[in-house]
């Protein structure tokens, strides 16, 4: 099989969750079109899956990359060095990918200068029926609509959903608070459904609502398969039809018309100011979790 300049190998071979190699080629070549402006611009990092080997992140492309594939540097803070990412900016390109068993695309949510989106990322509880995830998704929902937001829906491929808010151009630090905030809000309005606690034993059991997809973050992307069982899609969903749907209903054996994303996908919106001036009262959650954690051994040590 060959398909935009790739000649493509070992299509039968088995890839995960009972798919194989050319379950993901067919995929990707039917929502090229679709897949490729979302991955557009943005650094990319992928899972791949290698056979006999576990599934890896990688973020620097190989020295074998081919020259069709554009590339931008980045400077990595945890490593001190810079990593050189793709950006899957055509239709070859993504196919390449494919024929190198990427299975998840995950991008950041900056575009150039311009965080392009405000992210909210529902995660339920082990175990838990996807309807708390449903529940929660339409908190948020409400705490958008409230101060005068809207945003699109689609699963994470995964157990939970992201909801996008699309924006006009923002200080990253001031999504990052109307984030927080947005939280804040959908928990105040059914508190024994959803939390905002970062560390996982002060869930209680309830439904997460992660405000912290900002700065250097990066999400999966819309349309995007998932290392699970049967490869799910990261798909978009109707707000009205999303108490129908499971994750699981959208695979890479999936077809389907027109771009919902983009469809689904409201015009970019201005954060109001007293939401973003809330947020800033609201501590971030990671340095919380962080001191919390030094607090914590410090305390065993003494002990």
């Amino acid at each position: 099989m060959k398909s935009d300049g790739v000649q493509f190998s070992s299509l039968d071979q088995p890839l995960f969750g009972g798919t194989v190699k050319g379950d993901l080629v067919e995929y990707l070549d039917f929502v090229a079109d679709r897949f490729v402006p979302v991955l557009a611009g943005r650094p990319l990092s992928v899972w791949r899956i290698l056979r006999g080997q576990d599934p890896f992140m990688q973020k620097n492309v190989p020295k074998y990359t081919p020259s069709f594939v554009r590339t931008v540097p980045v400077w990595a803070e945890a490593s001190h060095r810079e990593i050189k990412y793709a950006l899957c900016d055509d239709k070859q390109t993504l196919m390449w990918f494919a024929n190198q068993r990427a299975v998840e695309y995950h991008v950041p949510l900056f575009l150039g200068d311009h965080q392009t989106h405000m992210v909210l990322d529902i995660d339920p509880p082990e175990g838990a029926d996807f309807d708390v995830v449903v529940r929660s998704a339409f908190l948020i929902r409400e705490a958008l609509a409230a101060c005068g937001l809207s945003g699109a829906v689609k699963t994470s491929g995964a157990k939970g959903v992201h909801i996008f808010v699309p924006l006009e151009k923002h200080d990253p630090d001031d999504v990052a608070a109307a984030t927080r905030a947005v939280a804040a809000r959908a928990e105040k309005l059914d508190p024994s459904l959803a939390t905002t606690a970062y560390i996982r034993a002060e869930r209680g059991g309830k439904v997460f609502l992660d405000s912290t997809r900002a700065w250097g973050a990066t999400v999966v992307a819309a349309y995007s398969p998932r290392l699970h069982e049967g490869l799910p899609i990261s798909f978009p969903v109707p707000w009205d039809s999303l108490a129908d749907v499971s994750p699981a209903d959208f695979t890479v054996r999936s077809r389907f018309d027109g771009d919902p994303w983009t469809t689904l996908m409201p015009a970019a919106q201005r954060l109001p100011d007293d939401l973003v001036a809330e947020g800033h009262g609201i501590p971030v959650a990671r340095v919380v979790a962080m001191h919390e954690g030094k607090r914590r051994k410090n305390q065993r040590s003494q002990e």
